[in-house]
């Protein structure tokens, strides 16, 4: 049970609860040993207890711990602690795509289609690491607060259908492909149609099909023609239009076959999106009968042939021979092993055909007990169990645990950790609790302790090989270095390592590195990345290999491209460039402001006339204020004499103001005799008067 402020691993404290889901409840918190905060997912009770589930869940998380890519919520850690099963992730501060889209109702065209290349980014460097995904949708896509775009929850899809979790656990059925939702094999055509819907939803602000249960939705997936986008946004243009239909065609062969097609499209549509550029292939061509080639041949014996000997055991050798010897053609003779195969699969029917009868009327009795003759009359069979049930081996000694679980038909994997209170050998934790059934041939992994002589493994993720070399003698480990051809990885630097960067390990033991040998291609097309935002397009170009220095990127006026877009690129999309070629960028400070007309005000400012006010008296002191329309004082004196010369200029914002006059005068005592013969005096006083007067400004020339 997660509760706030608990620590977890030693160096994870919970903070607070950030999320929930189907399978995990995700928690903000502290890592103490980094001083960093990280996201922890916690399986949910009905998982942790599935033994079979968390093998696969564990395997499939730690090989997703192994993407490093700036468009994927990267894996830190993975681990257990009394029944608890988490995931340590990178903590990105923002909102799911889901969310963005329910905020904004629908995004636009170009948005939509820069969010969407930064998602094909992250899962084309998962699929180049053989991890297909199998769960994309808005949900799992996280915008940060920078703007950035990363997917989640790579691995926990592939370990939850593995296991037959419903759909109402792995998220909706709304973005789920055909092959998905019949059941059937999925690869990483699956994803690429995952990601034409949750585009579509970008674009239109709804799903492409709806229904009042997940099997309705299924059933339409499965069935429905996929309805255009244009049908709900006439003004989505048609290069986008056909890249959604083209992801999301029923048959996986129809869609885009690698996820590097997609993004070239996408690219290109970013800047031509009015061209008609994409192709889909027609009913008719993908109707004809197609002749497979000696090398697809080959491929499908060797994906069948596993699976036959998995249903026959050991093929005979007659049949294993005929097989190599038949290398480049199909092979006649395996009609004969398919009707071997039949009549061995119809035997093994009517064998569970007749023990199940044979139980029903009593003739039988299925039992796991050694039950002897004596006990009945009838006979007893003993069925074969798969699954076994986990010993306990904490606190064996390692080689004994090992043993142990052999005898179980279990594998054993070790994981070293420093411990000043257990034995030095001995089995701290397992994977798989004690008294959990698993299936034969699971591998568990035991936590054994190393004594105190271990040492942190530095995290060398990234360097260059000549420094990676250094850190990780300088910790007194051995190196063994693997080389492989990567393209998101440039050249002699690290691509990932084992055991992992920041764990611990015997002093001594070997750290496995994969170091890049660059890309297999070494001349490609220029990207674009104009209208791009400053950060993605620094993104693109160095995922592409290319050189670019964002603290030289330069802004300038650009009536085409709004302020913080980029607007310039020094290579022109589609010229064949290389990797290393440095490229320059210059980004909109939006259009250029107009140039503020100025004026001016020149004469002199005469006295109050009689008409203005007849009691004003030559001599009497006077304010003079000249203001602009918006109240702005120009000019202010005060004087006895007139006229009063003024000269003003460079006046700017307005061609218009006013000349106030304020003066004061004072009124003679008056005396009135009434009807009566009495006498009013009424004495003099001083009021305040002012004069207002509307003036022109002359415009000065340039």
């Amino acid at each position: 049970m997660i509760k706030i402020g608990m620590m977890i691993g030693e160096r994870y404290e919970i903070l607070e609860k950030i999320g929930t889901g189907g399978m995990s409840d995700v928690y903000k918190a502290k890592c103490h040993k980094l001083n960093r905060m990280v996201a922890v997912k916690v399986l949910k009770q009905e998982f942790s207890e599935n033994a079979n589930f968390v093998s696969k869940f564990r395997t499939e998380a730690q090989a997703a711990a192994g993407l490093m890519h700036p468009n994927i919520v990267n894996v830190y850690d993975v681990g257990d602690e009394n029944g608890i099963y988490y995931i340590v992730m990178e903590l990105v501060e923002g909102i799911t795509l889901k969310k963005y889209i329910e905020k904004k109702a629908r995004l636009s065209v170009k948005e939509a289609v820069t969010i969407a290349i930064q998602i094909c980014l992250g899962i084309e460097a998962a699929h180049n690491n053989h991890i297909i995904h199998r769960d994309i949708k808005p949900q799992n896509v996280i915008i940060s607060k920078e703007g950035k775009v990363k997917v989640t929850d790579f691995g926990i899809a592939k370990a939850a259908t593995s296991n037959t979790i419903t759909s109402n656990v792995m998220g909706s059925v709304h973005y789920t492909s055909p092959e998905q939702a019949r059941g059937g094999f999925s690869d990483e055509k699956s994803d690429i149609y995952s990601l034409g819907i949750t585009l579509f939803e970008m674009l239109t602000g709804r799903v492409p099909f709806n229904g009042d249960t997940t099997v309705a939705i299924a059933i339409k997936q499965i069935q429905e023609e996929m309805p255009s986008p244009r049908e709900y946004v006439p003004e989505i243009p048609i290069s986008v239009e056909q890249i959604v239909l083209k992801c999301t065609q029923k048959s996986p062969d129809r869609r885009y076959q690698s996820m590097g097609e997609l993004i070239n499209d996408l690219r290109r549509s970013f800047t031509n999106p009015d061209e008609d550029f994409v192709k889909i292939v027609s009913d008719d061509d993908f109707s004809q009968t197609r002749t497979m080639t000696p090398e697809e041949m080959e491929a499908l014996k060797r994906s069948t042939k596993p699976q036959m000997e998995e249903i026959t055991g050991e093929l005979p050798k007659a049949v294993q021979q005929e097989d190599e010897d038949d290398d480049d053609e199909y092979d006649p003779r395996m009609n004969r092993i398919m009707t071997i195969l039949a009549i061995v699969v119809g035997i093994i029917i009517c064998v569970v055909a007749i023990l199940l009868i044979g139980k029903t009327i009593g003739i039988f009795r299925l039992s796991r007990d050694n039950t002897s003759a004596s006990d009945s009359d009838s006979t007893s069979i003993e069925v074969s169990i798969e699954q076994v049930v986990m010993p306990n081996v904490v606190d064996m000694e390692y080689l004994k645990a090992v043993d142990v679980l052999k005898k179980e038909g279990l594998l054993a994997k070790a994981k070293y950790e420093e411990s000043s209170t257990v034995a030095e050998g001995t089995v701290i934790s397992s994977s798989i609790h004690d008294g959990l059934k698993v299936d034969v041939g699971t591998v568990v992994e035991l936590t054994v302790s190393a004594g105190a002589i271990t040492e942190v493994v530095p995290d060398v993720v990234g360097k260059t090989l000549s420094a990676a070399n250094k850190d990780i003698m300088d910790k007194n480990f051995k190196v063994d270095i693997v080389e492989e051809y990567n393209d998101n990885v440039l050249e002699g630097h690290v691509i990932s390592q084992n055991p992992e960067g920041n764990g611990k390990a015997p002093v001594g033991s070997t750290i496995t590195i994969t170091v890049s040998l660059g890309s297999k291609t070494e001349v490609f097309e220029m990207p674009s990345v104009l209208g791009m935002l400053t950060e993605d397009a620094v993104v693109t170009l160095t995922e592409a290999g290319l050189v670019v220095d964002s603290n030289s990127v330069t802004q300038v006026y650009n009536d085409v491209y709004g302020e913080g877009y980029v607007c310039y690129q020094s290579i022109a999309y589609g010229t064949d460039v290389t990797k290393g070629t440095r490229v320059d960028i210059q980004v909109s400070k939006g259009k250029e402001p107009e140039v503020e007309e100025k004026y001016s005000f020149k004469g002199n400012i005469l006295a109050p006339t009689t008409t203005e006010d007849k009691d004003y008296k030559s001599g009497d002191e006077v304010k003079i204020t000249i203001t602009k329309d918006d109240g702005t004082v120009l000019f202010e004196t005060t004087t006895t004499s007139f006229p009063v010369p003024v000269n003003m200029t460079s006046i700017t914002g307005s061609s218009k103001g006013k000349i106030t006059l304020t003066y004061n005068v004072t009124l003679e005592s008056t005396t009135v005799e009434d009807e009566n013969g009495t006498v009013t005096i009424t004495p003099g006083t001083t009021e305040e008067r002012q004069i207002t007067r509307e003036v022109e400004f002359a415009k000065e020339e340039e």
